[in-house]
């Protein structure tokens, strides 16, 4: 385990990180929604539905897994769009992608392309409205 697993307790000791990695991001959707939802996550983003467990399926709402990457799309009766918060997905091709969303309708923001270091970005909008960060790390 390197320095980078261990973080100092404070009072001269280390503890092991608790985190593994992350399992998902949920997003909401508005009741109803999961069709939009196939046609985004499945059709254009390429990504496939999981089946979800009957417990949960019962709720609505539909899961995706593509490339490492889980999203669980889950119904809130009183949704509103993620705006601001959003998830940062890791994408390999980045401007194949963009070039793919907006074939599809969806607007691709590039103007914080060159602010996180190492990276390069672009925002989008789902048609639910959930603001979403697609980037690719820069080549060393």
């Amino acid at each position: 385990m390197g320095s980078d697993d261990r973080t100092s307790t404070g009072g001269g000791g280390t503890t092991e990180h608790f985190f593994g990695g992350l399992h998902h991001v949920q997003l909401a959707i508005p009741p109803g929604a999961e069709e939009q939802c196939r046609r985004f996550w499945g059709d254009i983003l390429g990504m496939t539905e999981l089946e979800k467990p009957p417990v949960l399926a019962a709720r609505g709402g539909c899961w995706f897994r593509g490339g490492g990457v889980e999203v669980h799309l889950g119904v809130e009766q009183d949704f509103a769009p993620a705006r601001k918060a959003h998830p940062g997905i890791l994408v390999h091709g980045l401007r194949g992608l963009a070039d793919r969303l907006e074939a599809h309708g969806h607007e691709v923001v590039w103007g914080e392309r060159n602010t996180l270091p190492g990276h390069e970005r672009f925002h989008a909008f789902d048609k639910l409205g959930n603001r979403l960060e697609f980037l690719e790390p820069l080549p060393e």
